[in-house]
């Protein structure tokens, strides 16, 4: 990593700027030279609605507050401390690595997700980091109906030192998938990551083709996939509830990577989905180059999204 460039605690905080200015702003503006009263906690609790956090997690911060600071005033900063370890006990048990079981060789992650999440970036970013970590890597170009998602991955692969499976435009993704699978098995391939197209959530024969995927890739090993990744846009915000109901619901989603959180006021979706679905959030990206996606820490997420200093 350049020494030039900032830690990522420092790009994740202002990443998350933008997020949380919209809580900041509206802390200063609910809780200055007020008493935690009723009428102030109800406040409170609808702009941490607002905030894209969650019904469930607001409710439980406003009423923790209501136990310990009832009726005292209480500073911004008091607020914010209060804030993030309420967001911080919701996101811990979602903040779990994506562990590469060494027995099964490859270890085979399906990608997956609606047009412009940042999926074939995201693989990029994981091959070069898996690379990087002396591990051989193979891309597999699902996505191929855009020839320019496979020129993407092509780039990305020579950048991570991973060979790439690629087929004419328009090829049946399945069975690209099914190739590229046997293809890794017998190259010694460690991990074989898959790319498949953009599909919203609510086309039922998009949806298909993923379910295609899935069994093809079981007729080749009855244990793959082992991961199924949804890569979400933070931007989207309330529309990510949708997305990951769906992808669970049909393919089996297995853990959630969060794209594009420097580009958005609604970060604080992450901790409403951690608390309703339960799902792994095993990355977080807030930037394009490679070192911007990382894996999740719950401390510096809630730290970053409330505005308190590392």
């Amino acid at each position: 990593m350049s020494e030039a460039r900032p830690g990522f605690f420092a790009r994740l905080k202002s990443g998350l700027q933008r997020s949380a200015q919209r809580l900041s702003d509206g802390i200063v503006s609910i809780v200055a030279k007020r008493k935690l009263d009723d009428a102030t906690l109800d406040e409170l609790e609808e702009l941490l609605i607002g905030a894209d956090l969650g019904l469930g997690v607001a409710q439980r911060i406003t009423e923790r507050l209501r136990r310990t600071r009832f009726n005292q005033e209480a500073t911004v900063e008091e607020i914010r401390t209060a804030l993030a370890e309420g967001i911080i006990e919701t996101l811990k048990p979602a903040a779990q690595p994506l562990a590469l079981d060494p027995a099964k060789k490859p270890f085979v992650i399906l990608v997956v997700g609606v047009n412009g999440s940042g999926k074939t970036t995201t693989i990029g970013k994981l091959a070069k980091a898996y690379g990087d970590e002396g591990k051989k890597v193979t891309l597999a170009a699902g996505d191929t109906f855009r020839a320019a998602a496979v020129e993407q991955l092509k780039i990305w692969g020579q950048r991570a030192g991973a060979e790439v499976i690629a087929r004419e435009t328009g090829a049946d993704a399945a069975g690209l998938a099914f190739d590229a699978l046997q293809a890794a098995k017998s190259r010694g391939a460690d991990v074989l990551l898959i790319d498949t197209a953009g599909r919203l959530h609510n086309k039922a024969g998009l949806m298909a083709e993923l379910e295609k995927i899935v069994r093809v890739l079981k007729k080749a090993e009855p244990s793959a996939p082992h991961a199924v990744l949804l890569v979400l846009d933070a931007t989207v915000g309330q529309n990510a509830h949708a997305q990951v109901q769906t992808f669970r619901d049909m393919i089996g989603v297995t853990g959630l990577v969060m794209t594009k959180l420097d580009g958005t006021a609604k970060g604080g979706v992450l901790v409403a989905l951690a608390e309703k679905f339960g799902l792994p959030v095993h990355f977080i990206g807030v930037g394009e180059a490679a070192e911007d996606l990382r894996p999740f820490i719950a401390e510096d997420f809630a730290k970053s999204l409330v505005g308190l200093e590392g």
